[in-house]
């Protein structure tokens, strides 16, 4: 098996950036998801609530961002080292981030038609992992809960024989695409990947959510709950008291390394 394809999202639910070879650090890809909008109050905001999001890409540069609109044009968004210190919320886990400043809030504000602010994770704050599928010291960025997201080639293949109408991989905003799989959702049994010097852990399947049913250029909803609906009907399911669909696989950082486009990739089950 080989990587195919690397993605960075540096700004949580905003558009991302194809790779060829990245550091892999605890929280994930270097400089993936250490920035989020939020509400004035500190709510997390994503493409669930704010399908337009899409329209907004983001480079990371080492040293900040870059924000781009077809309308708009780019801004540049230093690292905010001395912003103000602001308490914000992701799902069940509040932080203290940095607040970007303002011209990046009424930028953002103004594509969106609603008043948002932009923030950072410093170096120093540590989001744990939940502890169900971590190890102690185990950290994640503003991602929705795991560091990393891995998805197969022949997992898309067979989802896309399913479904009247076929879906890309950026549906699912996948950190690494893997090909050569043995099977289709032979990821199931992966419990660990080896990467060069770099090893995964896989430790669970990534739930699938509405903004998987989306255009991921436009924000649209293509086909009403495609392919969620297919997911289901193919048994893609976590099973539990509300069972959700699943595609690829969530997977944690065991030390740091650098990752290329191309590299062999080894399973352990």
């Amino acid at each position: 098996m080989r990587i195919v394809a690397l993605h960075r999202y540096p700004v949580k639910s905003l558009g991302g950036q194809a790779l060829d070879a990245v550091p892999v650090e605890p929280r994930g890809l270097a400089g993936d998801r250490r920035w989020m909008m939020v509400t004035p109050e500190g709510r997390f905001l994503t493409r669930r609530e704010v399908p337009m999001m899409a329209h907004v890409g983001a480079t990371w540069t080492g040293s900040g961002i870059v924000l781009s609109h077809p309308g708009a044009g780019d801004l540049a968004v230093g690292d905010p080292v001395a912003g103000d210190a602001m308490p914000v919320r992701v799902w069940g886990d509040t932080v203290i981030a940095t607040d970007a400043g303002d011209t990046a809030a009424h930028w953002l504000s103004d594509r969106f038609a609603r008043p948002v602010r932009l923030v950072h994770m410093p170096e120093t704050v540590v989001r744990p992992v939940d502890a169900d599928y971590g190890r102690d010291g185990d950290q994640v960025s503003f991602a929705d809960g795991f560091p990393l997201l891995v998805t197969v080639v022949e997992s898309l293949d067979a989802l896309n024989r399913a479904l009247a109408s076929p879906v890309t991989m950026a549906r699912f905003r996948p950190n690494l695409v893997i090909a050569g799989a043995p099977g289709a959702f032979a990821e199931d049994g992966w419990q660990a990947l080896r990467i060069g010097d770099v090893t995964l852990r896989v430790v669970k399947p990534c739930t699938r959510c509405v903004i998987t049913t989306q255009d991921p250029d436009s924000g649209e909803v293509v086909t009403k709950m495609e392919p969620l609906r297919t997911l289901m009907a193919m048994g893609r399911v976590m099973p539990g008291p509300r069972p959700e669909p699943i595609f690829g696989q969530n997977a944690i950082p065991d030390g740091a390394g650098t990752i290329a486009v191309g590299d062999a990739v080894v399973a352990t089950r």
